[in-house]
């Protein structure tokens, strides 16, 4: 499992003028503007992996140069699939699936939609808001767990959005907490390389590893992607103000997707040269998930890592205007207002 939070103060200038305060978050968390709210804090919670310490908070070498938020952008696939479509597979109901999770709707890759289309749509969508050209990009993040590349996705996506100068592009894989995580990587290589614009791309198409008939986790999933552009700036206008994340393996029982070994290819076999080779082919289960545990483990987790980030901010809860969490839990986001 993991928890995170941070408190981030980006400013899109082109919005200033035309629109109301507004937020974007994606991936488990939430993060607020200035110029178009004020501040935003974000976290995240997810099952898997060792804890980040060295991460947790801003090293005092790294505040020479600031970085904001000066784009954003989404998109989701066609397919609207609804509570009462799922009801026609599952025992369950719209009442009964929107009353524990708010949830209504869900979008559904299909057809030729790809991904990378989809990170591709919405990363464009933050370069027109920044008005920042795909050449002016220097490193793209592709934060996902169901990359179409085994080697990733990111070099895909930098290629569609047509960066003639061949950017850094890698994917990052964390679940939830992806897309904070690839929030806090871009900060650090703005910082301390000489990167200025970055694309951080938050997408995934669980619905391509749900057990629809599974009642506990086809309700809960869904496609879809959303990018923001972090700019380098002075240290004065810089946009994140702290962020705390922590990881735990042993979280990895109540909430997975692994691997599984295929039946063997009996074209080949083994032919009695060595026991065991060639290996056979693998590929991922279904998502399995212990939705008890994995609301305790949120319960227990992110409250205290959205006051740490509040902390080492030097701010407190009645200093947020906007809280936005990745949680598909309607009950436990009460639970968390409670922390601001």
């Amino acid at each position: 499992m993991a928890d995170a939070s941070g408190l981030f103060n980006p400013s899109f200038p082109s919005l200033k003028s035309r629109i109301k305060p507004s937020i974007e978050a994606s991936g488990h968390g939430f993060y607020f503007t200035d110029r178009i709210s004020k501040r935003v804090s974000c976290s995240s919670d997810v099952e898997g992996a060792g804890k980040l310490s060295p991460s947790e908070s801003r090293a005092p070498w790294l505040v020479s140069k600031g970085c904001k938020l000066v784009g954003c952008g989404s998109a989701v696939p066609t397919l609207q699939v609804s509570n009462d479509d799922l009801a026609k597979i599952v025992d369950t109901s719209d009442e009964w699936i929107s009353a524990r999770t708010g949830i209504r709707n869900r979008r559904v890759l299909t057809g030729k939609e790809s991904l990378v289309s989809l990170a591709t749509e919405a990363a464009r969508k933050a370069l027109h808001m920044a008005e920042i050209e795909p050449d002016d990009v220097d490193m793209v993040l592709f934060c996902s767990s169901t990359p179409e590349d085994m080697f990733g996705s990111a070099p895909q996506i930098e290629k569609a959005l047509g960066c003639k100068r061949h950017p850094l592009s890698y994917d990052i894989t964390a679940a939830c907490s992806g897309f904070m995580l690839g929030l806090v990587s871009a900060s650090c290589h703005i910082r301390g390389g000489p990167f200025r614009n970055i694309l951080v791309i938050g997408a995934d198409a669980l619905s391509r590893f749900v057990d629809w008939t599974d009642r506990t986790t086809c309700i809960l999933f869904g496609d879809g992607a959303g990018a923001v552009l972090l700019q380098a700036c002075d240290s004065e206008d810089d946009g994140l103000f702290s962020f705390d994340m922590h990881t735990n393996g042993d979280g990895q029982r109540h909430l997975n997707a692994v691997i599984k070994e295929n039946k063997v290819d009996h074209a080949v076999g083994s032919k009695g040269s060595v026991l065991g080779f060639p290996p056979q082919l693998v590929s991922y289960s279904n998502i399995h998930m212990k939705g008890k545990e994995v609301f305790l483990f949120a319960v227990r987790n992110v409250p205290h890592s959205i006051e740490s980030a509040l902390q080492k901010a030097g701010l407190s809860g009645s200093d947020i205007d906007w809280l936005l969490l990745h949680q598909v839990y309607r009950t436990l986001l009460g639970l968390y207002q409670g922390v601001c």
